[in-house]
């Protein structure tokens, strides 16, 4: 099997880690920030405690490849989803108090056991990818600030 591959970013929000991290376990606040090409949905009831099961689904036509994810770490200001399907791997969220905020950070660490789906990626998605994992982080912080100001009214 191929080598692990690491994607790492992280932005300061202008939001308490609690909004934050309702940002990343709330469905409905969730669809606002993540790829509009990307469907999360919940196996089951939605939750994301330990062993909170759910499908992300990439909404290309005809193919609509998917990955099953599990929460498998859980703490307050943490969340570990770990995935199987055309990638295996751990995407992880963790949510560090900062005296204006919080600093979040993702850590999404990935293999792709089919070669040529491992090719097609680095080839043509990886750069892809990586942009709109950082198109994805800016799009939460304005979630989780516009949250927080409205909570704070």
């Amino acid at each position: 099997m191929p080598s692990s591959q690491v994607f790492e970013q992280s932005i300061s929000i202008k939001a308490s880690s609690v909004i934050v991290e309702e940002c990343l376990t709330n469905l409905k606040l969730m669809h606002l920030w993540l790829n509009p090409m990307l469907k999360c949905e919940p196996i089951g009831k939605w939750n994301t405690n330990l062993g909170g099961l759910s499908r992300f689904t990439i909404k290309i036509p005809v193919l609509q490849p998917s990955l099953r994810s599990v929460v498998v770490e859980r703490e307050p200001g943490l969340i570990v989803w770990e995935f199987d399907g055309f990638f295996q791997g751990r995407d992880r969220w963790e949510c560090q108090p900062m005296a204006e905020g919080t600093f979040l950070l993702n850590r999404f660490e990935f293999k792709i056991p089919n070669p040529v789906v491992s090719w097609g990626f680095n080839t043509f998605a990886a750069g892809l990818t990586k942009r709109d994992m950082q198109a994805q982080l800016r799009r939460l912080k304005k979630v989780a600030e516009q949250t927080y100001r409205d909570t704070d009214q």
